[in-house]
């Protein structure tokens, strides 16, 4: 495909239809188009329509005459690529209509020039009717599936506001220093030297974040190991786990990587870090990362709770449990989320954490801490999951964060999105009698 509206439908037929892994069905469109500007469009494409996809997917249905057919799903994602860059995008209306027009040819379907184009122009025409209908519907006008808008409003009543519109935004992009190269200090003087507009985040000692997004293959000794990209949320954690001089820490749910590497670029030689994941594939990213930045570790491909397939005996002064969930927090980076999640997950994945609560706290050292940390807003997924294993265990004692970020809960501190432009985040913090 040779237009970049067709890859971006491609894109999106995969994901929306399909349900894979946005992230996945990019990298592998990505490597076709070497050149960073057609990637960015493509991107920003796929991004937009998913993020603005309930408010568009209402105005296309009234915009058709008749639904269109199963087999057509590449047609209804390239003329949700058309009205999103109509409504959303400054390219001129007119412009964008002709290039989504063009793009009908990549799936071999020019009989559908002439709907696309008069589907496209109507909706220029029709922009203020268009408008009206978004307002009536709080899922458009949200641009989020109804179960979330209705979860949202009753569990952040004061904020719902603003996290469905902190969800709808383009994300910082946040940048934590490798501690063991450079000071934060020394690689923002780098990024002044080439011209790059970034400023020290709040909270995390090591975070920087830029003021306009770039490509990371254009940072400063990126692939010398020398910085990575990670929310000032997620970094976090090292503050919360209060990393020993010495011992022993398992960073379960590991992968992709970002706290385990946090945690060794923090720590001296003194301590070993175990990390482990069930992914095999996501593993090995984490392994990537571990070699270009330059540390080693010990890691297991395995089920956290499966304790006979992976742990050797020995326990943990500290444990990170970075639980599975639903990443309500991350939907400005992930906006794929919005599709693929359902009111009923939160249950399945409440039990899946309480499983691996459960399976790991054996492990933890008398006096020794376990910090639970999900990227999720949802208060089953957190404040519930506690209560449920404080109230079943009596070796675990709440052990109170005391920070000047998010909010304090009954059992940890959390986050909501676009907090000082951060990521959603929940932590809690245990301590073993």
């Amino acid at each position: 495909m040779d237009n970049s509206r067709s890859v971006a439908a491609h894109v999106l037929t995969l994901v929306v239809g399909s349900g894979k892994s946005l992230d996945r069905v990019l990298a592998k469109a990505f490597e076709s188009y070497s050149d960073t500007r057609d990637r960015a469009f493509i991107q920003e494409l796929v991004y937009g329509v998913l993020r603005r996809y309930w408010t568009l997917q209402p105005q296309l249905q009234h915009l058709l005459r008749r639904p269109l057919r199963d087999r057509d799903r590449s047609l209804e994602m390239l003329l949700l690529v058309g009205l999103y860059q109509i409504q959303y995008l400054s390219t001129p209306p007119y412009a964008a209509v002709a290039a989504t027009v063009d793009a009908c040819v990549d799936f071999k379907k020019p009989w559908a020039k002439g709907l696309v184009n008069g589907t496209l122009r109507n909706a220029i025409r029709k922009s203020d009717q268009l408008a009206k209908l978004v307002l009536e519907s709080p899922s458009a006008d949200t641009a989020h599936p109804e179960w979330f808008v209705r979860e949202i409003r009753k569990q952040w009543p004061n904020n719902w506001q603003n996290i469905l519109s902190a969800n709808n935004e383009h994300p910082p992009l946040t940048l934590r220093v490798n501690q063991q190269r450079l000071s934060r200090e020394s690689y923002l003087q780098k990024l002044g030297e080439q011209g790059i507009d970034a400023q020290a985040t709040r909270h995390s000692e090591q975070g920087i974040r830029l003021i306009s997004p770039l490509n990371v293959a254009d940072l400063p000794d990126f692939d010398a190991g020398c910085v990575s990209v990670q929310d000032e949320a997620a970094q976090l954690a090292n503050e919360v786990l209060e990393i020993p001089e010495c011992g022993r820490i398992l960073d379960a749910c590991a992968a992709p990587g970002g706290k385990t590497a946090h945690i060794l670029e923090a720590s001296e030689s003194r301590l070993e870090v175990v990390a482990i994941d069930e992914s095999r594939e996501r593993m090995g990213l984490l392994e990537q990362s571990m070699q270009r930045l330059g540390l080693k570790l010990v890691t297991h491909v395995a089920d956290a709770a499966a304790l006979g397939d992976w742990w050797d005996n020995s326990p943990f002064d500290r444990i990170l449990l970075d639980a599975p969930c639903s990443g309500s927090g991350v939907i400005r980076r992930h906006p794929d989320i919005k599709l693929h999640r359902r009111a009923s997950d939160i249950e399945n994945l409440r039990v899946r954490q309480r499983r691996l609560l459960d399976a790991l706290w054996p492990l933890i050292k008398p006096g020794g801490k376990l910090v639970y940390a999900t990227c999720s807003i949802f208060k089953g997924e957190n404040d519930k999951v506690l209560e449920e294993f404080v109230e079943a265990n009596d070796s675990a004692k709440v052990d109170r964060i005391a920070a000047d970020w998010g909010s304090s809960s009954d059992f940890g501190r959390q986050i909501i999105t676009g907090e000082e432009d951060m990521d959603g985040f929940y932590y809690a913090r245990l301590i073993k009698r």
